[in-house]
């Protein structure tokens, strides 16, 4: 057995041996880098840190250790690790020269996102007209799930470098509403009718008071828009209902949805 794990790789001066310790290190290594990830992890959990910023941070901790593991292994293979970080700098100065700008203007965009917290884990935001769920905030690229449960990712510097939208971040939003009634409709009539329709719904906010306005003379209608106020996650489904509300309540009252019309006069010559 001796002789075997001291025989070395042909046209090398590394043994056996060293590839079996190297392996070794290299899975123990592995081991002991999640767990001190999950550690730190935890350490986090019980701070007031925000998820989005112990989520960056336990990421940049994990490749920070996977790359000691990485020089221990090449260590253990008898190569001198001083040479080998000499020559990775001189690599990585090359490559900066080339394009890792681009690296390291996500990293720093990532830090400012993680620090500012402008979108934050869970929260429905839309940047450079991409819309989605933050699920993390990398250190290269921020993570978002779209309503129908497509993963998208979005390099840091685009996010940092871009308006964002955060839909969720309000505790209150109005929703608003647009529907048409025909020119010969009492237009005040068609205003309490739709006012009752908002009031009587249990989710709708008293304060702000919920209003009605007439916002277009339209080609075939007069345009009204119904707006109140509700609670952020509560906005769809109001929207939803006002709209079924108030097409079932003009109805009723005899008050005309009209359909787009135009007319045609014809000349005879």
């Amino acid at each position: 057995m001796a002789d075997i794990l001291s025989q070395t790789i042909p046209y090398t001066a590394i043994t056996i041996a060293n590839v079996v310790f190297a392996l070794v290190v290299l899975v123990a290594g592995t081991l002991v880098a999640g767990f001190l990830s999950g550690f730190f992890r935890n350490g986090l959990n019980k701070t007031n840190l925000p998820a989005l910023v112990t989520e960056f941070l336990v990421r940049f901790l994990r490749a920070l250790l996977y790359v000691a593991v990485l020089l221990a292994v090449v260590s253990t293979l008898g190569v001198d690790v001083s040479s080998v970080v000499l020559g990775l700098s001189a690599v990585i100065g090359l490559v900066l020269g080339f394009g890792l700008q681009d690296s390291l203007n996500n990293m720093a965009a990532g830090v400012w996102i993680a620090s500012l917290r402008p979108l934050d884990k869970g929260e429905y935001v839309t940047v450079n007209g991409i819309s989605g769920t933050v699920q993390v905030v990398g250190i290269m690229a921020t993570e978002l799930l779209t309503p129908d449960n497509q993963f998208i990712t979005v390099p840091n510097k685009i996010v940092w470098g871009s308006p964002i939208v955060n839909v969720t971040r309000m505790p209150t939003r109005r929703v608003s509403v647009d529907v048409g009634v025909s020119y010969a409709t009492d237009i005040p009539k068609a205003v309490l009718v739709a006012l009752g329709v908002i009031k009587g719904h249990t989710l709708v906010h008293s304060d702000p008071a919920p209003t009605v306005i007439t916002t277009e003379l339209a080609d075939s209608s007069v345009n009204l828009q119904l707006r109140a106020w509700v609670n952020t996650s509560d906005l769809w489904p109001v929207r939803n209902d006002l709209m079924i509300a108030i097409h079932a309540a003009f109805r009723k009252e005899g008050i005309e949805i009209p359909f787009p019309q135009m007319d045609v006069h014809l000349q005879n010559d």
